[in-house]
């Protein structure tokens, strides 16, 4: 007693006054707004930032693969037998000279002779292809018993210039037609022929049209001028032209040769391109070793596998939400029996289904019928574990004792009380399997299993497979699929785990 004095002391009076002292109290209304669970579920969400930022990239990428094939001049089925593997090239960004999209490949040690057949392409088509040097070596080599000074250079040059001409045979009417479209733009496409004789046999090399040496090096003037081979029409061999003339031809050149019924042109390639298609060729990503414009290839590559992901998620899903649910509900033998079923087609493996179904069943439903059989075969084994053990969790809550002694049959408490607050986790297990799916999808195509180039036109995986050829000289036609693929796998799992813990009920309220 004396203690409790003891300790009163030091306290002040004032400080043991009533709380509510003669107020009739009442219940208060709620200072705060009331939160939904999808709320609460957002804001924990927006809180996981590694989660947002990978929503965010996850959407420009469905944007990319949404608007790219509409956005690029080209369809998924056009190719181009010449353009193959180039690197990316945009006309009027390379025109700027900002050393970007403007075409670049190097070329190492490229001696005098090399520098000499670079310039005659620029000298003949107006079109430069050398778009700058990078490096000069000079190494002292023995010749012809003299030390001599040899010189070579690291260069890049505009792919697209450097293909310069080729040979092309036309029938009369494509003839007279070029001429005509020649004469309404004024874009030189038709180039004086160069008869083979004249540059010692060299058939398949449309780019030499100047005098050689017996060496095979250009032969030029006193002056450092190249000397033009072109064909006359005094040699027999011109056929009638009636369109523009490079500069310098007083009109005794000939621009053409018949060939079996037709005739033969050299033609510059670039200019012919815009003749065929109307514009410059222009690949922001470049081509890959079919042809294709890579931004149009990878959009629609991925529209397909996004779409064919989320087709396989909700099969899946219903199948396995069925199945796992009367698993975890009934328990017991129904259990046990459902169970095994699961366990025999889990061992099947996923590679032999596939190649399976695509030599068999593929003659009847098509290629991507028998894939999609094939996922969906075992692929909602995991699904209906999840749903079964949610089952099992939420069945012996009052709730549902409540309502099952309220009358309510199996069917309303399995799908009207037990499934609704096991749904969040199912989605967000939902959304994780997408990029499984995918990666699936890209590797059966990448290894060659399924061919579904005649269904969807390309996919990533059929991308990967055809850069893998051409990875070293054109390393850009795997990349930008690499690339894409990656970005869309992380970003998906990242979203994925960050649905996971905002949907968990556990966390619900935990740092607000």
């Amino acid at each position: 007693m004396m203690k409790n004095d003891m300790r009163n002391e030091h306290i002040p009076a004032e400080q043991f006054a009533f709380v509510q002292e003669n107020e009739v109290l009442h219940d208060q209304e709620l200072q705060t707004k009331a939160r939904g669970f999808f709320a609460d579920a957002m804001m924990r969400f927006s809180k996981n930032k590694s989660s947002v930022i990978a929503a965010w990239i996850l959407l420009f990428l469905i944007l990319f693969a949404i608007f790219s094939p509409i956005i690029s001049r080209y369809d998924v089925r056009d190719t181009d037998k010449l353009y193959v593997n180039f690197p990316a090239y945009v006309p009027g960004i390379a025109r700027m000279n900002l050393g970007i999209l403007d075409g670049a490949k190097t070329f190492d040690s490229q001696n005098d002779v090399a520098m000499l057949k670079w310039r005659a392409i620029g000298e003949e088509t107006g079109m430069d292809p050398v778009l700058r040097v990078l490096n000069t070596h000079e190494t002292e080599v023995k010749y012809r018993g003299q030390m001599v000074t040899r010189t070579t250079y690291d260069i890049e040059v505009n792919y697209y210039y450097a293909l310069g001409m080729i040979y092309k045979t036309f029938s009369y009417d494509e003839y007279k037609a070029l001429q005509a479209w020649q004469n309404e733009t004024g874009i030189q496409v038709i180039y004086p022929y160069v008869d083979p004789a004249d540059i010692n046999g060299q058939t398949d090399t449309p780019n030499i049209w100047y005098q050689l040496d017996s060496s095979g090096a250009p032969a030029l003037d006193k002056n450092g001028n190249f000397i033009p081979a072109y064909s006359t029409d005094t040699m027999g061999v011109g056929v009638e032209y009636d369109s523009i003339r490079i500069p310098g031809d007083d009109g005794s050149y000939a621009y053409a040769t018949a060939k079996a019924g037709a005739v033969q042109c050299r033609v510059l390639y670039y200019n012919y391109y815009q003749y065929i298609n109307g514009f410059e060729p222009s690949y922001i990503m470049g081509t890959n070793v079919m042809g294709l414009d890579l931004f149009c290839g990878i959009g629609a590559g991925a529209r397909f596998s996004l779409l064919f992901a989320i087709l396989v998620s909700a099969i899946n899903l219903t199948i396995g939400a069925i199945y796992g649910a009367i698993q975890g509900y009934y328990g017991g033998a129904v259990d046990m029996v459902l169970d095994r079923i699961c366990d025999v087609l889990s061992g099947v493996p996923f590679v032999v289904v596939t190649t399976l179904f695509q030599l068999h069943l593929a003659q009847k439903v098509g290629a991507i019928g028998a894939f999609l059989f094939a996922f969906v075969l075992t692929g909602w084994i995991s699904m209906a574990a999840l749903t079964r053990k949610q089952f099992y969790r939420f069945k012996g809550q009052e709730f549902v004792m409540a309502a099952r002694t309220l009358g309510a049959s199996d069917s309303r408490l399995m799908f009207k009380h037990i499934f609704p607050n096991a749904i969040g986790t199912i989605i967000t297990s939902c959304a994780l399997v997408i990029p499984g799916v995918i990666s699936s999808e890209t590797s059966m195509t990448y290894l060659g299993i399924v061919n579904l180039r005649a269904f969807a036109g390309t996919t990533i995986g059929t991308l990967l497979s055809d850069g893998r050829a051409a990875v070293t000289s054109a390393p850009h036609a795997i990349l930008w699929p690499s690339i894409f693929l990656g970005l869309l796998m992380i970003s998906f799992n990242l979203f994925g785990n960050g649905l996971r813990d905002a949907f968990n009920p556990t966390t619900r309220g935990v740092d607000d």
